[in-house]
């Protein structure tokens, strides 16, 4: 790769050297030219004899100078794009091939591809094929927000669920989730955000294979939390095939089969985020004044950071340049960014596109900063029942039973009892 780096700098170079000659030629016919009729304009003015003619063609030689140095800049900015512009590789499309589930939307009358139009380049920015690269954050969030302004689809798309897990490594629970996934490819997708030095790839045959984005650090209550959300979504964005966005955890399990949970979320009115005014301490006791007046104590809101969101609202989310360094700057432990930007900001700029309420359950019944988590002897199929149908809530406008559709925190040795109840009570696929 140095060695054809190396040679492309070469080529370049040998480019400029031989524009510089060429420079160096036409200035040398210039001057000549210049002298010459500077010669005759003299002549003609001390014998009184000085025309128009004389004028314009000065005029005409000036403008040519001109057009020669735009030419040759222009030509000299082009060459060496790649030394001055070097990041721009990073955000070349990603892949080769045209997916074999999408077709043009075009009939038998269309015409030929014209011999320098590559058929598959616009296929490139539909989905990467490889999830690793090497943008920053910036030229992410950047990349991620681009919005067609055209709403139809030029091929044939199947919208997708993203499930985007926020892991400090393997994912204890992972067979649970390839039980789920098993029969479904084309209507999900998947993104790992686990800790940078985890560097462990499941076997090719799994649904997680390939599947970790480039990470960062996360530490808990603080704005790296908010950073890895944020680069889950981008991350997710960049397939436009990807509709609807859940973040889960590594101990997270799901409560119904694929094809429940798919429904639930493609056909939803509505995003999942839960977000109130608590007055306590714990909410309202966390704004800081300096946010003001751009957040005020009236739109302070909190909620659990596990949250399912649209398209639409990923994408502001991820564009953000308003309130998201306010919090990054006033939003400290004790106050804990995870749980009260995301409730603010999509209040704020979206209140009628939320449900206000999470789609992921958790027990807080036992108080304290972290909710319960359950072991191995806590899993039976009456448990599960509970959570998955004891209660009560407006989905679409009409009151459903179903709420939740995920559950935390589950530790890794419930795996054992879970796999052998999940099949039925869930309804997997076998």
């Amino acid at each position: 790769m140095l060695l054809g780096s190396f040679q492309s700098w070469h080529n370049i170079e040998r480019e400029r050297e031989r524009e510089r000659e060429r420079e160096r030629e036409a200035m040398k016919e210039i001057t000549m030219l210049a002298k010459d009729l500077d010669i005759k304009n003299r002549r003609e003015l001390r014998d009184g004899n000085s025309t128009i003619t004389t004028i314009l063609i000065f005029f005409c030689l000036s403008l040519a100078i001109m057009g020669f140095f735009i030419s040759f800049h222009a030509r000299k900015f082009v060459i060496s794009e790649k030394i001055f512009f070097p990041q721009m590789d990073k955000l070349t499309p990603f892949t080769n091939t045209l997916p074999s589930s999408i077709t043009p939307l075009c009939n038998t009358s269309c015409s030929s591809p014209s011999p320098n139009f590559s058929s598959t380049r616009f296929d490139q920015w539909l989905a990467p094929k490889e999830l690793w690269h090497s943008m920053t954050d910036e030229e992410l969030m950047w990349r991620a927000s681009m919005v067609p302004r055209v709403n139809e689809y030029p091929y044939n798309r199947t919208a997708k669920v993203a499930f985007m897990f926020l892991t400090r490594g393997a994912l204890p629970l992972g067979p649970i989730w390839e039980m789920f996934f098993k029969g479904h490819d084309g209507l999900f997708s998947i993104y790992l955000h686990s800790s940078p030095e985890f560097n462990e790839e499941p076997p090719e045959s799994s649904v997680f294979f390939r599947r970790r984005i480039p990470s960062q650090p996360v530490e808990w209550g603080r704005a790296t939390m908010i950073d890895a959300e944020r680069r889950l979504l981008a991350n997710a964005l960049l397939d436009f095939s990807n509709e609807r966005f859940v973040l889960l955890s590594e101990t997270c399990i799901p409560l119904f089969n694929f094809t429940t949970i798919y429904n639930y979320l493609i056909k939803s009115n509505h995003t999942f985020l839960g977000s109130f005014d608590d007055p306590r301490p714990m909410g309202r006791g966390r704004y800081n004044k300096r946010m003001w007046p751009l957040i005020t104590i009236q739109d302070w809101r909190k909620g659990s950071q596990w949250f399912e969101l649209n398209r639409r609202i990923a994408i502001e989310i991820i564009s953000d340049r308003e309130y998201y360094p306010i919090f990054r700057e006033y939003c400290k432990p004790s106050c804990y960014m995870d749980e009260h930007y995301l409730p603010t900001l999509v209040t704020k700029r979206f209140p009628e596109l939320n449900s206000n309420r999470s789609v992921t359950w958790v027990d807080w019944s036992k108080g304290g900063s972290h909710p319960a988590s359950f072991k191995r002897n806590d899993i039976n199929e009456g448990f599960l029942n509970r959570i998955r149908h004891e209660s009560n809530c407006i989905y679409n406008g009409n009151s459903s039973e179903i709420c939740f559709l995920f559950a935390r925190k589950f530790e890794a040795n419930t795996l054992e009892p879970m796999l052998q109840i999940a099949p039925k009570l869930l309804g997997f696929n076998p």
